[in-house]
């Protein structure tokens, strides 16, 4: 059994082992191969293997197509739209993913961004660092206003499994957590109070962005619906840069319509020269890192291994893409 790994290096810098996945077959390893759908480095390189792994390495019709001894592709991950899953569907090529395998360290990352901008930690060291505080006569300074969450409402559009882990942090903050999303369900009742997503717009101190990228939820974050939200509000996205139609939120930034932006995605990653939020006001951008604890990349690394074990024995899990 060949196995090929595309772009192995976000996953695994060198500090996770990848001996069990090499127990399963004759594994090749590269650190990164392309984000261009037609490179044609990622046929090449694919080969006659039979399993493909990958993160962000596109893997498209026409790569399906010209690699005829390919029988399932694994995404490190858990959003799998850099496949053309529903093309593998028709080959009978099964597409796995990584569910919930981040859903406390995103949670904890989301809340520490929305940390960062109502107290600005970094910002008072490296000004104690650069001895503002040794020089000041009071016994402390501060060069932002701080902001205290007890008793705001905060709004999360999609409350799955991240959603939820965010609302019970919140709750513990004592804050009101408002929730849209297009399943309700029993365990999300207790952590928030469903509602609709102008209502959520309109009542939120807080919004966090943690809905998966579909058609409906692509540009979510526009001018017209952040014209619906309080002046001054906070946005926190840690799921997909694509929700968020970015002039409109630099536009709202600079305006002061929202206060601050705490952000660890962006619509093309690594992140264009030209992205307008890099020179909108109080936008704090962090490199899709939200994910990236070693705990957390351990079991992507983990089920990987046991989606491929299954399947070699004939049992499919975490299958996108069934028939």
């Amino acid at each position: 059994m060949k196995i090929v790994v595309l772009d192995g290096y976000v996953l695994n810098p060198g500090d996770l082992s990848w001996s069990p996945l090499e127990a399963l077959g004759e594994v090749t390893v590269y650190d990164r191969t392309s984000f261009d759908a037609e490179d044609p480095l990622i046929v090449e390189r694919i080969g006659d293997a039979e399993i493909v792994v990958i993160n962000k390495t596109p893997i498209s019709k026409t790569t399906i197509d010209a690699c005829p001894n390919l029988r399932a592709i694994a995404v490190v991950a858990t959003g799998f739209n850099v496949v053309d899953y529903e093309y593998a569907r028709q080959k009978q090529i099964p597409v796995f993913n990584v569910p919930g395998y981040g859903t406390q360290i995103v949670a904890q990352y989301s809340v520490g961004l929305l940390m960062e901008i109502c107290s600005h930690f970094q910002h008072h060291s490296d000004g104690v660092y650069a001895g503002k505080w040794n020089n000041c006569p009071d016994f402390c300074y501060w060069d932002y206003p701080m902001i205290e969450l007890c008793g705001k409402t905060a709004g999360i559009i999609g409350l799955g499994r991240i959603g939820r882990a965010t609302a019970k942090i919140l709750n513990a903050l004592e804050m009101k957590v408002l929730a849209y999303g297009s399943r309700e369900c029993e365990e999300g009742r207790k952590v928030a109070e469903y509602t609709d997503l102008d209502t959520l717009l309109e009542k939120s101190d807080v919004i966090f962005l943690h809905c998966p990228l579909f058609p409906e939820t692509q540009g979510i974050i526009n001018q017209e619906n952040i014209a619906k939200m309080k002046d001054g509000v906070i946005l926190i996205n840690s799921g997909r840069g694509q929700l968020i139609v970015e002039e409109d939120l630099a536009d709202a930034l600079n305006s002061g319509k929202v206060y601050a932006a705490g952000l660890d995605v962006v619509s093309t990653e690594p992140i264009r020269e030209d992205n307008p939020l890099l020179k909108a006001k109080n936008c704090l951008i962090t490199p899709h890192i939200a994910w990236a604890a070693q705990a957390a990349r351990q079991r992507i690394l983990d089920t990987t291994v046991k989606n491929i074990e299954n399947y070699l024995h004939g049992e499919m899990t975490n299958v996108v893409n069934p028939w």
